[in-house]
């Protein structure tokens, strides 16, 4: 299993967390309240090298949206990082980009 977690500074956490999950619930299983939501990417029909699926997790805090992905493998953690960053920044449009300073863990 491979994660990364990143603690991205904002004021408006709780509001870009319901925007992105509402934005991926027409495609993928999106769960989510004002506090926390969870989205899961499923293995890639297009035969990318992971095994299985990978989930997202958001979580709102004051003053920060914590942005935790848990996958099969790294190759399918970084790029998740990079589309977690872009549609989130594309809802964060007045303060984009904002800072994602990801932690990485392997095990």
């Amino acid at each position: 299993m491979s994660s990364a977690t990143a603690m991205v500074p904002t004021a408006s956490a709780s509001k870009y967390l319901q925007q992105v999950c509402k934005h991926w619930e027409h495609n993928l299983a999106v769960t989510f309240d004002a506090a926390k939501g969870t989205v899961t990417f499923p293995r890639d029909a297009r035969g990318a090298a992971w095994a299985g699926d990978a989930v997202v997790t958001f979580t709102a805090h004051p003053d920060a949206l914590e942005c935790h992905i848990a996958a099969s493998e790294p190759g399918q953690r970084d790029g998740l990082k990079g589309a977690v960053a872009r549609h989130i920044d594309r809802f964060a449009f007045r303060e984009a980009p904002l800072t994602y300073d990801w932690t990485d863990q392997d095990s």
